[in-house]
């Protein structure tokens, strides 16, 4: 199943290298658009299918295996002094998350009050933590793989943990573009771990749609912060409470 999501995420990517759109796919298979978008999200081609896509960008199901191939190679996750680098320099951190999000560096100059010296001496920054590559005219290219996360427990994850998990839950959650669901129950080891993956999954179609999104232009995109969490629940406020 890895290798099967690896290989359709590669192919997401080559058709919007192409500019082609799941409307383009649906052409080429002769199905709906929803049938084409149903099939990537289960992540459930026929390899004719698949080859019938390849065809459509000009390449053997052999080129895309490659694609994918050189995509493992993009760096997955930084070291923790890498990590550590970052979150000594808030401004530093802000601009690392604007590029992972393909922002240009006039889309943060025109948001931020950044200097563009200042944005373009941070630019460089990364392509040093390899991060980017900074090209002519402080054009950026990405070097991160689309699974590239950050350490668990690292500094990234301490960093927004305690700078900004108080105010990120300062809101009465009522917006529409917001939501907050929290549940308490009682669940077996064998259904927490399959509640786990789920968790799991989510993230990983959150990572999907934010990768589809990113050819949209910044104006048609807004910021967005999700929180996973399940924990057992004999923490703060019960637990003075508990019996040894």
């Amino acid at each position: 199943m890895g290798q099967t999501r690896e290989l359709v995420a590669t192919l997401k990517a080559a058709l919007k290298a192409q500019g082609k759109t799941y409307a383009d796919v649906a052409r080429a298979l002769d199905l709906t658009e929803a049938s084409v978008k149903r099939i990537f999200s289960q992540q459930n081609f026929s390899l004719h299918r698949l080859d019938r896509v390849c065809q459509m960008l000009g390449m053997d199901i052999s080129d895309l295996v490659q694609l994918m191939n050189e995509r493992r190679q993009q760096l997955q996750q930084l070291t923790w002094e890498q990590e550590e680098e970052l979150t000594a320099d808030v401004t530093l951190m802000l601009v690392a998350v604007c590029v992972l999000n393909r922002w240009t560096l006039d889309e943060i100059l025109d948001y931020y009050r950044i200097s563009e010296h200042e944005c373009i001496r941070h630019l460089a920054r990364l392509d040093r933590l390899k991060l980017i590559e900074l090209l002519p005219k402080n054009r950026i290219r990405l070097l991160v793989a689309p699974n590239f996360s950050w350490i668990d427990d690292g500094p990234i994850q301490h960093f927004f943990q305690k700078k900004i998990g108080q105010e990120f839950f300062h809101t009465r959650f009522n917006r529409d573009d917001e939501c907050l669901v929290v549940l308490n129950g009682m669940l077996s080891s064998q259904s927490n771990g399959e509640m786990q993956r789920k968790l799991r999954r989510l993230a990983s179609e959150f990572d999907s749609l934010n990768n589809d999104d990113a050819a949209l232009d910044l104006d048609q995109r807004q910021g967005a912060t999700l929180v996973l969490a399940l924990r057992d629940w004999r923490y703060g406020l019960f637990r003075p409470i508990i019996r040894p």
